[in-house]
């Protein structure tokens, strides 16, 4: 009897947890899209700086950091800053185009850590009445459920082999 209730209820906390990846997901996005908005602005402002100097952005980034420890800490600053911009904006419409089960198979997506940290931190679990919360769940149950009739049936062979191991033993004493 346990044998079967211990995965089922090991199949519904998994279910459960996994349905509440829409909507975190959803807030993630809302999260990222700030992010990128003020990386956006931030990047356009040192281009219109580097324009207005008759300079492109890489030309930029290489004179200031020619100007002094000063530039050159900012010039590497504002390197990190882009390349984060670019990072970002591509998470962003990778994601967004993406339906919201498809987001959970592209979670390398979800990496920047002060932003998942962020939105974990404020995140308040939904309940799965939507259609992908609820094949979420579902597909969190029976892995779960898998999972921990797998583990059973491991920590079984293992409790088997041990007492064979055992019998063994004893015969030889």
């Amino acid at each position: 009897m346990m044998s079967r209730v211990i995965p089922l209820l090991g199949g519904l906390c998994a279910g459960a947890g996994l349905s509440q990846f829409p909507a975190y997901a959803q807030a993630y996005l809302q999260r990222l899209g700030g992010h990128v908005d003020a990386l956006r602005r931030t990047v356009a402002e040192f281009d219109a700086d580097a324009a207005a100097l008759g300079l492109e952005r890489h030309s930029a980034l290489v004179q200031l950091a020619r100007s002094g420890e000063i530039g050159a800490q900012r010039a590497e600053t504002m390197a990190a800053t882009i390349d984060r911009y670019e990072r970002l904006a591509a998470d962003l419409h990778e994601l967004a185009a993406l339906a919201p089960v498809d987001r959970a198979l592209h979670l390398r997506r979800f990496a920047e850590t002060d932003i998942a940290a962020a939105t974990l931190g404020a995140f308040e679990p939904a309940l799965p009445v939507s259609a992908d919360a609820l094949l979420l769940m579902a597909a969190g149950g029976i892995l779960g459920a898998g999972g921990l009739r797998g583990l059973g049936a491991l920590l079984g062979l293992l409790r088997r082999r041990s007492a064979r191991m055992r019998q063994r033993r004893n015969r030889l004493a």
